[in-house]
């Protein structure tokens, strides 16, 4: 059963976390300041400035933030400060049954993804694909459509994703309707043979990525390909994939290789959707209810919010 989390209002506090790697610091002062410019009132993670290798603290740190935050009845929304790596490690140890007995709004992206996956197969949450405050909003050139898609987080509203947004292409034709899913691909492929595997089946699949080589997004859809993932979903939304260049002279492109797997997998596909490592990045709830339309080149998402 899909459950959806409140609304924000001002003056509600949210949580900022780092269940992930240690965001920068300087970018994630402008990001709480972006917080605060929201009318909203923030309470931080006590690992939020740990530093243990590429992890914000240890995975018991990191868990009981995340624990803490969704238990907290004075917070209202968890936006995570940042990705990176770690995420999949804490996975299995969470209390899901604390998420589900305390829905709110849960925000990030990347290394979130396996976050966003487990947490909304084990208690039906839907969870939201967006901009974070130090990867994103912090950043001096931060793109104020990045931080508009915020407000989605107050008021219910539909996304109507169209090309009066940015050049959307083709590649396998059709129409689709069904939940969306996904998010980072390296993620998602890290998810295969866990108990938090993604179920595309009768879903839209979103996929995105950054600094991976066409050989290594060729490997993982191969993997999501062979494992039936893809032509399992009712459709399949191509986000950013920035950077995803070839380090070798002898390579297929990246257009080559997705390409490949889309018509391979048969369902209606379209890219070039301003959807990850990317700006602006247009935020999104996975789990929601969604269509597409390839020959109109269109994405329909019901809000996230009750």
């Amino acid at each position: 059963m899909t459950m959806k989390p409140d609304r924000l209002k001002k003056g509600d506090t949210v949580a900022v976390i780092a269940p992930a790697s240690p965001p920068n610091k300087e970018n994630l002062k402008r990001g709480l300041k972006f917080v605060e410019d929201l009318g909203l009132n923030y309470k931080l993670g006590k690992s939020l400035y740990t530093e243990y290798g590429y992890l914000a603290g240890n995975d018991e740190e990191r868990l009981a933030d995340l624990h803490e935050m969704f238990l907290d009845d004075d917070v209202k929304g968890i936006i995570c400060a940042g990705g990176g790596y770690g995420t999949a490690r804490i996975a299995s140890a969470i209390d899901y049954d604390v998420i589900k007995n305390n829905p709110k709004i849960f925000w990030g992206y990347s290394d979130i993804t396996f976050l966003h996956t487990a947490i909304r197969q084990q208690t039906g949450l839907v969870t939201f694909h967006g901009p974070m405050l130090a990867s994103d909003i912090g950043k001096e050139e931060a793109n104020q459509i990045s931080k508009d898609t915020f407000q989605q987080l107050f008021t219910p509203a539909e996304l109507n994703y169209s090309t009066e947004l940015s050049q959307i292409e083709e590649l396998v034709p059709g129409s689709a309707e069904g939940s969306l899913v996904g998010g980072n691909l390296s993620l998602l492929s890290s998810s295969m043979g866990t108990p938090f595997e993604i179920d595309t089946e009768g879903k839209i699949l979103l996929i995105e990525d950054i600094n991976e080589e066409p050989r290594a997004v060729d490997r993982m859809l191969n993997q999501l390909y062979m494992a039936g993932k893809l032509q399992e979903s009712a459709g399949i939304i191509v986000g950013d994939f920035n950077n995803c260049v070839p380090e070798r002279e002898l390579s297929l492109t990246l257009e080559e290789v997705i390409d490949h797997y889309m018509k391979l997998a048969g369902k209606p596909t379209l890219k070039g959707f301003k959807m990850g490592h990317c700006s602006p990045h247009i935020g999104v709830p996975l789990g929601a209810a969604a269509s597409m339309n390839t020959k109109e080149k269109t994405l329909f998402v019901e809000s996230g919010l009750k």
